[in-house]
């Protein structure tokens, strides 16, 4: 053990980002533990390896609603993890509040961070206070539609362009054996694909009326009326789906068992390690067809107060590196995400993957509603999609009024 941790500390004294001479054992909790994401995660660890120092896995299974509740307890606890994985937005407020959480603006600001991540509001959702507590790593956009092309000749109908032709395929699909719309039974996946219909249907100025200004009467208003209706049909053709996790919902569309799945863009690593080509196997459409827009959402790592000083400088090296250039391709190359520096060469991106990257350009972005309201509110608002998918009984209009009512008082 002293002859490895000596030999690292050795390695690290030519390579470490910031110049710190020694080397420690960190452990990064997340809850990448799909093939594609661990694919993923293999680069960060490989990356960080290559400083000196030592990556420990703490992955959670169960996605980020059975993860972020241990990992909260840990840090409030006094059992603290080197870093830790939360989504872009809120959900590490209070535990920086409690100050629980260390502050990286020294890192950022030698580092330019302000300079190079793209779009700046990534940023911001690690700002409080004007100290920066975070290290972003990636953009993901909740707004696709995955469509298996196998699914669809099989039940011949041309692959649809957009959302209403989805629909209206339905039919086709079912004949054939086909589950239409594939949706895993976490609450998280009901209340995503909700909030894609919202910007899809809804459009923008009421996706930002909704969840950035809590407007109750745009809540219950007419255009709200038919994002409810379309969740509807989302629902009708999601059944039978009878799956929990999302990749396993993912798995259906790629062997042709379901004919499509709204899910984020971490999708495309399931895909790729199937060995699927975007355009060819499947076909992704950005804003379901309809309304091309992106949520900034993804992935940022927090790094908790610790009272061993190697650690504390291990911490330092590990959020210079999660930025690195290099690092932010091979990752995101993996993950199927967007990287947030916006200089780095992603000319090995996939056709879906560059779509995305063309939409980002164009500024056609909203922040993801991580951003926007809270862990509460995001609970009360999950807990109300689970029941409505899955429960035939609960009308569009009730569902409409509880939403209505979840909205007029989040925070």
């Amino acid at each position: 053990m002293k002859l490895r941790l000596l030999a690292a500390a050795l390695a690290a004294t030519v390579v470490l980002p910031l110049g710190i001479a020694n080397a420690a054992d960190l452990e990064v909790t997340h809850w990448w533990t799909s093939g594609g994401e661990a694919a993923a995660v293999a680069e960060l660890a490989k990356a960080f390896d290559a400083t000196g120092n030592k990556w420990v896995d703490g992955a959670i299974a169960g996605s980020g609603g059975t993860a972020r509740p241990i990992m909260v307890s840990r840090i409030t606890g006094g059992d603290p993890m080197g870093a830790t994985q939360f989504n872009h937005g809120r959900q590490a407020e209070e535990l920086v509040q409690a100050g629980l959480m260390r502050d990286l603006t020294d890192v950022a600001t030698k580092e330019n961070w302000k300079d190079v991540i793209k779009p700046l509001s990534l940023l911001d959702s690690c700002t409080i206070d004007g100290k920066i507590y975070c290290a972003p790593v990636n953009i993901h956009s909740w707004q696709w539609l995955w469509l298996s092309n196998a699914a669809f000749k099989t039940a011949g109908v041309e692959i649809p362009k957009n959302w209403d032709e989805f629909v209206a395929a339905g039919p086709a699909l079912e004949k054939a054996g086909i589950v239409p719309l594939a949706i895993g039974g976490q609450a998280w996946q009901a209340n995503g694909a909700f909030g894609v219909l919202v910007i899809a249907i809804g459009g923008k100025d009421v996706y930002q009326k909704v969840f950035a200004d809590k407007d109750e009467e745009a809540a219950a208003g007419p255009e709200m009326v038919k994002v409810f209706k379309a969740a509807d049909d989302a629902r009708r053709l999601s059944k039978g789906t009878n799956v929990q996790d999302w990749n396993q919902a993912t798995n259906m569309v790629i062997t042709g068992k379901a004919g499509g799945q709204i899910m984020g863009d971490w999708a495309q690593g399931e895909f790729q390690l199937a060995g699927q080509t975007a355009g060819t196997d499947y076909t992704c459409l950005p804003g379901l067809g309809v309304n091309e827009i992106i949520s900034t959402g993804g992935d940022a790592f927090y790094f908790p107060l610790l009272e061993d000083e190697e650690k504390s400088k291990a911490q330092e090296v590990l959020a210079s590196t999660l930025l690195d250039p290099k690092t932010q391709v091979a990752f995101n190359l993996k993950k199927g995400s967007l990287p947030v520096r916006g200089d780095v060469d992603l000319a090995a991106a996939n056709d879906c993957m560059k779509k995305g990257l063309d939409i980002l350009a164009k500024g056609n972005v909203v922040v993801s509603t991580d951003q926007l309201v809270s862990a509460d509110s995001q609970k009360q608002m999950e807990d109300l999609f689970s029941e409505f998918f899955a429960t035939p009984a609960m009308t569009p209009e009730d569902a409409q009024k509880r939403f209505v009512d979840i909205i007029a008082a989040a925070d």
